[in-house]
């Protein structure tokens, strides 16, 4: 092969490598369907209803019983043992309430009234309900204040999200957008009109519901808000798929590329 044909190969092996690499390169593409609620402008005028979560099964509630005169709430405050706490060089025991365990059935065992059936309802009604039980045993002139929150409420989210994770929720209240921020919000691979909601019912009855956050209507759906221990599933778009099937590789690839080309240079340089 003279040096003029060695010189057209090695042009030939360099472009077709760099044709090789752009084609990598651009398998590695982002999803079109990026921006979330697309059609936010055509979004119908929404009366709006404020979310209230209900208690489930397996939820830990806190509950406190406030009266006028505190030594009659006493009775309807379940503590636990206290917590050591240091002050002046003393060490004093203060106690801690103890939280109710909601069982398969949706129950939980209450001071003085015994099994109270909680699951479904709101906190609200949970607070009203208790109320109702415990005021025969107090004196009309105390008018008890009850306190009912959820200590356990917590979501998950994995997939192709920057921070997967468990996160709990303070404040009992969290949507998908909510959510995903607490997750770091999706990587450029996350499809956002098929992220999977995996959710179980008071019943334990599991159902997987699809997501389409690309499309506004998201807001008004009933999956818009998240109950306790909801998980969201970002899956990855064919980019990714692709490219974890060619990650390990793509790397190679190049390596080799560079290999051949350095070579075909050095057999230039010999047969000039």
């Amino acid at each position: 092969m003279n040096n003029e044909n060695m010189k057209k190969t090695v042009c030939r092996l360099t472009v077709g490598l760099s044709l090789l690499a752009v084609l990598l390169l651009t398998s590695c593409g982002s999803s079109k369907n990026v921006p979330y609620l697309m059609n936010a402008d055509s979004l119908p005028d929404n009366p709006g209803v404020l979310y209230d979560a209900r208690i489930m099964p397996k939820d830990i509630l806190t509950i406190v019983v406030n009266t006028l005169n505190p030594a009659a709430a006493q009775q309807f405050n379940l503590t636990a043992s206290g917590v050591m706490t240091q002050s002046n060089a003393s060490l004093t025991s203060q106690p801690t309430l103890q939280g109710y365990l909601v069982d398969n059935d949706g129950n939980i065992n209450f001071p003085i009234i015994g099994t109270l059936h909680v699951a479904g309802l709101t906190k609200s009604e949970a607070e009203q309900l208790i109320i109702d039980k415990i005021s025969p045993y107090l004196a009309e002139s105390e008018k008890p204040i009850v306190t009912v929150r959820m200590s356990s409420y917590s979501i998950s989210v994995l997939g192709e999200v920057n921070a997967p994770g468990n996160f709990t929720v303070s404040r009992e209240k969290i949507n998908v957008f909510e959510a995903l921020s607490r997750a770091g919000d999706m990587t450029i691979y996350g499809v956002r009109n098929n992220v999977k909601l995996i959710r179980e019912d008071a019943q334990g009855k599991k159902a997987i519901y699809t997501l389409n956050l690309n499309d506004a209507n998201i807001v008004n759906s009933p999956y818009y808000y998240l109950q306790q221990n909801d998980i969201l599933y970002v899956e990855p778009n064919k980019a990714r798929a692709q490219n974890s099937t060619i990650g390990n590789m793509t790397s190679l690839w190049f390596s080799a590329a560079g290999v051949l080309i350095s070579v075909a240079t050095l057999l230039v340089s010999i047969f000039r």
